[in-house]
């Protein structure tokens, strides 16, 4: 668990660097406070989810946010899986949505 929470503390250190270095793009149209306050959210739900549901289920839910809206995508083991991931997002700070894409694994 240590390691995945440290995992996600240098991905969050990494993503923030980047984010100084990110411009106001057209496609996008986040300025670089927004980027970088989705980094740090995403950041934020990952850690929720691996505290919440547990380091294996957080590795193979993918966070995507954008201006406050997070996006949960990937497969999960079971619906209560996806549930306890979409519950611990929704939870955290900053949060305006969540958009569950979480598909469930075929025996």
């Amino acid at each position: 668990m240590r390691s995945v929470l440290a995992a996600l503390a240098i991905s969050t250190a990494a993503a923030l660097g980047v984010a100084g270095c990110a411009s106001q793009s057209p496609e996008t149209k986040r300025s670089t406070g927004e980027f970088t306050d989705d980094a740090a959210l995403t950041a934020k739900v990952k850690t929720a989810i691996a505290t919440d549901v547990g380091a294996r289920a957080a590795g193979s839910i993918n966070v995507e946010t954008y201006k406050g809206v997070v996006q949960l995508s990937g497969f999960v083991d079971s619906k209560d899986m996806a549930e306890r991931a979409l519950a611990a997002a929704r939870k955290v700070s900053g949060v305006n949505s969540v958009k569950n894409d979480l598909r469930l694994k075929s025996s």
